[in-house]
């Protein structure tokens, strides 16, 4: 028998989730997923448990280390598409109920852009940028009524085309709300992460209850180079997010700061 996840990174996407995911799988109490991006409660669902379960370390190895070491180790992974897939907070609920879930949230307008660059390197997106966003309403209309309809239906435009809707943090967070104790899932923001990697390590740690400890380097895990943003295009998005980001605040009692 092998074990289930004690924690679960769901997202953002292009939010840093790869950094912290590799920060935690360096740390000596902790034994991740066989691979970061685990997708089980999004794509792989039709798969069963069991497969999910034979990405984690065994339940033998587990009690071993913690009757060597004194305290438990963890296990976890990384599958950033879980916070915005419509069937992925219920199935964690039924599944994981007691897991401690992490959230990363970054301005949307550089997720939105990041995530841009990164469909157009995995060859899912020939439009420009400014294209993506003017169709991305007609690509996802209708995508999210035949995944509720069909569980197993897999929708490249959800996935790969939501731009702005990915960055609408307050609607996703909701549904997670509703199913779990808010003292159960962290929420962080990329840019302190990016900028104070340490801090916000040592957050996750107490979250997690981990020791204190430090990777060699904070490394910066799958980063894209890109040219910068249109100043129109980001001056659109800036108006297109304002009131979703005060809902946001408003949710989370706290300013992220994003203009």
């Amino acid at each position: 028998m092998r074990k289930l996840p004690d924690y679960v990174i769901i997202g953002a996407q292009r939010c840093g989730t790869t950094s912290l995911y590799n920060y935690l799988a360096q740390h000596p109490f902790v034994a991740p997923a066989f691979r970061k991006e685990v997708h089980f409660f999004d794509l792989n669902y039709d798969k069963g448990l069991s497969w999910y379960r034979a990405n984690f370390p065994t339940v033998l190895s587990a009690r071993l280390f913690e009757r060597k070491h004194g305290r438990p180790l963890l296990t976890g992974e990384a599958s950033p598409y879980y916070l915005f897939h419509p069937h992925a907070p219920r199935r964690i609920r039924q599944h994981l109920p007691g897991a401690k879930l992490i959230v990363l949230l970054r301005n949307p307008i550089e997720r939105a852009y990041s995530h841009y660059n990164l469909a157009r390197k995995l060859g899912v997106e020939d439009l420009s940028f400014e294209e993506g966003l003017k169709k991305e309403s007609e690509r996802l209309e209708g995508e999210v009524s035949k995944m509720l309809r069909d569980e197993f239906y897999l929708s490249k435009s959800h996935r790969h085309h939501s731009y702005l809707q990915k960055g609408i943090y307050a609607d996703q967070l909701k549904t997670w709300f509703d199913l779990f104790p808010r003292e159960q899932i962290l929420i962080l923001k990329s840019e302190d992460l990016f900028s104070d990697p340490s801090t916000t390590f040592r957050q996750v740690l107490d979250f997690l209850h981990l020791p204190p400890w430090e990777p060699p380097e904070y490394e910066k895990y799958n980063a894209l180079e890109y040219q910068k943003i249109d100043p129109s295009t980001r001056k659109w998005l800036a108006e297109y997010f304002q009131d979703h980001n005060q809902r946001l605040y408003d949710l989370l009692g706290r300013d992220f700061g994003w203009r």
